[in-house]
């Protein structure tokens, strides 16, 4: 029985937790051993805790992690030393950090070299294990510098299924290895595989060039909606290699899935998370439904999109099958990624192999919930923080990813981002970086946040802007408020800063960004109701003619406005969940792109194409710093219901020299008198949109009801 407990909090300080139960000694003496050297420990506090006596000690040495220690009393009673929350300290971040690049599995025909970091461990075994489960031979890793456990096994182990058994205060956890490759069906194994055998050749070449963030135009979709629809015209439903099949057609021969959204003509393809998830189960054929937010092993492709979840080596080869059909056709993938929490922290790979020091805590020392799911990630921590980097840069490498979208950015450290960022920049710039900046309640201080409000610390990453989203469209938590594309007024204002950037044009008004780089413009994405949904309870008063107007209104805003537009697939053809707010785990019906409905749409499509010709036409659209838009961005006064703005002295960057953009959200038509008496050019007007021109107008033009007008003149030929 041991009369008292004791952890190892800092590097030389003990504390021990002794039960007020325990026999009365009039002063009291702890002593520290290794099993050769008895000292005594320095008693440096004392405190009355419910229940029990807390003593805090200086040791006199500090103590070294690949010894064991007792704690003894001067009557004889001793308990082991266990790791506390010395884990979670500076000295102990930068005394353990390890550099190097070969943490998992290194394979090659001679040899397969394991590694796997777990300083606070006092043993580590490699487990192999035979398909059906039962344990094939287990061998002693050897710890080394920086808490590294390794092995190195001769022969060709390819195909071999392994785990970590890891002791960590005389408990055995047995886990899959973070650094895993390839994983077995569900994920119970991380297997040896060779990587060579899985290439597929790069098709980066037909790749247009992107100049900055703002050339971007991103198309928002989750690999198993794409194509699971009945007449999606796939072969592959709800598969990677879906992305892969050509000529598909739905009802009346329309055009469905890559053939689709190269028509349209987005640039960057943005893919819900596709590493490896809980929630779903492999073996089954359509089964269960999950959006992927449940990260398992992050550096392993998820098995339910494979063909085959059981053979390693597919998972693997179809995902990069996936990525380049989409390059060979000039789109660029970017990657959902869950670096702030994961699936289940009690049973997740980090907390079994070194407990305590992947998650954030309290001050009362339990685990923080600033992202909803019971845990945060402390990406602060010098070996989590190289976990984020290792894995972003391997997806970039072995599976040539164009960006990343980052769930919930706000958890995670603005010095974590920006080394991520450098990281990235020193293997291709052109690489977007875009994240959700919301400011959640995690312990960490608010100016290290990776925040919308602390973007200027953060000038290459971009940020999803809710101000611009419920701006336009009206609040997303409260369906029945209204924004301006629904008839409000209310906050018209602020579209002044919003389409341009969201940067400050005013010194009234503060911007959020300092650079229109920074500005993810969206009204929609897979999270809440659908734009259509929510209008159909915003304003349930009108008809569906009417709500569509609306909902183009939305679309051509986000198009338009400088910054980087976003737009969830299917909001061209009015996309519904009938009515379901958040359709994570929900059944196919509800969440997959309706194919049959685009058809029903197809004579609204080429407005949108046009308006995204457009802006990939046009320079004046994309404009990359606050100096540019000062430059050419003027906001108009315009009656009310009008909103719009002037883009001028475009000589050198445009087809255009002079641009007028205006919007109107009343149901009236408005008249509005041009600056000047010269020719302007119809591009778009009510619901025709032509780059080449619908005509001309002179002295004054008319704005139908909703609906969006771009006049242009152009560049005089020298």
């Amino acid at each position: 029985m041991n009369w008292f407990e004791a952890y190892l909090d800092e590097m030389d300080v003990v504390t021990i937790l002794l039960s007020k139960t325990n026999p009365p000694i009039y002063e009291r003496q702890f002593y520290i051993s290794d099993g050769t050297v008895k000292q005594p420990l320095t008693i440096i506090s004392q405190q009355e805790l419910i229940g029990e006596l807390k003593y805090t000690c200086k040791s006199p040495f500090e103590i070294d992690l690949a010894k064991k220690y007792m704690i003894c009393d001067q009557i004889g009673n001793e308990t082991d030393l266990l790791i506390g929350s010395v884990i979670r300290t500076e000295k102990f971040d930068k005394k353990f950090f390890y550099d190097g690049n070969d943490l998992g599995a290194t394979y090659t025909k001679e040899k397969t070299i394991f590694k796997v970091w777990a300083p606070t461990a006092s043993d580590v075994l490699l487990i192999f294990y035979e398909q059906s489960g039962n344990i094939k031979q287990t061998y002693e890793m050897v710890r080394s510098d920086k808490g590294v456990w390794s092995f190195d096994l001769s022969g060709d182990c390819e195909g071999f299924y392994y785990r970590y058994h890891v002791c960590v205060n005389n408990v055995w956890r047995e886990a899959v290895d973070p650094y895993a490759r390839a994983v077995s069906v569900n994920g119970e194994y991380g297997i040896v595989i060779d990587l060579k055998k899985t290439e597929v050749p790069k098709q980066s070449k037909h790749l247009p060039p992107i100049l900055g963030p703002t050339d971007a135009i991103i198309y928002e979709t989750h690999i198993r909606d794409f194509s699971v629809h009945p007449e999606s015209g796939v072969k592959n439903k709800g598969k990677y290699i879906a992305f892969c099949e050509e000529n598909t057609k739905g009802p009346n021969d329309c055009k469905t899935c890559l053939d689709y959204i190269v028509d349209l003509g987005v640039t960057h393809l943005e893919l819900l998370p596709f590493n490896d998830f809980g929630g779903i189960d492999e073996t089954k054929e359509n089964g269960e439904y999950n959006w992927g937010y449940n990260p398992l092993h992050y550096n392993v492709p998820e098995g339910s999109y494979a063909t085959d979840p059981y053979d390693p080596y597919v998972r693997i080869r179809e995902t990069k099958e996936m990525i380049e059909a989409l390059h060979r056709k000039g789109i660029r993938v970017i990657m959902d990624v869950v670096y702030n929490h994961v699936y289940i922290r009690e049973q997740s790979n980090f907390r079994k192999i070194v407990p305590g020091y992947y998650f954030r805590y309290t001050e009362y020392g339990f685990p923080s919930n600033g992202t909803g799911v019971g845990n945060d990630i402390a990406s602060e921590r010098l070996m989590v923080r190289k976990f984020i980097i290792d894995s972003v840069i391997y997806w970039i490498k072995e599976y040539n990813v164009d960006g990343f979208r980052f769930d919930l950015m706000g958890i995670l450290d603005i010095t974590t981002m920006n080394a991520i960022r450098q990281a990235v920049d020193e293997i291709d710039p052109s690489i977007i970086i875009i994240g959700e900046g919301w400011n959640l309640n995690t312990p960490l201080l608010e100016e290290e946040k990776a925040t919308i409000m602390n973007a200027a610390k953060m000038p290459r990453i971009a940020h999803f802007n809710d101000v611009f989203r419920d701006t336009v469209k009206g609040s997303t938590f409260h369906l029945l408020e209204r924004g301006y594309i629904s008839g409000n007024l209310k906050y018209k204002h602020k579209l002044k800063m919003l389409f341009a950037g969201s940067i400050s044009v005013t010194k009234k008004m503060k911007g959020m960004f300092p650079s229109p780089s920074q500005t993810v413009n969206y009204v929609e994405c897979h999270d809440n109701h659908t734009l259509w949904d929510k209008l159909a309870v915003s304003n349930a008063d009108e008809s569906v003619e009417i709500r569509k107007k609306r909902q183009y209104l939305a679309i051509a805003i986000v198009l338009l406005s400088q910054g980087i537009p976003f737009l969830h697939s299917g909001i061209e053809f009015f996309r519904t969940k009938y009515g379901e707010g958040n359709s994570y785990n929900k059944p196919d019906y509800i969440n997959q792109l309706d194919w049959a409905r685009k058809n029903m749409f197809e004579d609204f499509i080429p407005y949108i194409k046009t308006l995204i010709a457009i802006r990939k036409a046009h320079p004046a659209f994309r404009l990359k710093t606050r100096e540019e838009i000062e430059r050419h961005y003027r906001w108009l006064m315009l009656p009310t219901n009008l909103a719009g703005f002037f883009l001028y002295d475009l000589e050198e960057i445009d087809p255009w020299r002079e641009i007028i953009v205006i919007f109107n959200n009343g149901l009236k038509e408005k008249e509005w008198q041009l600056p000047s008496n010269e020719l302007w050019n119809i591009a778009v007007q009510g619901d025709q949109a032509d780059e080449n021109g619908l005509g001309q107008v002179s002295q004054k033009v008319l704005i139908p009801p909703l609906s969006t007008v771009i006049l242009f003149k152009h560049r005089e030929k020298k």
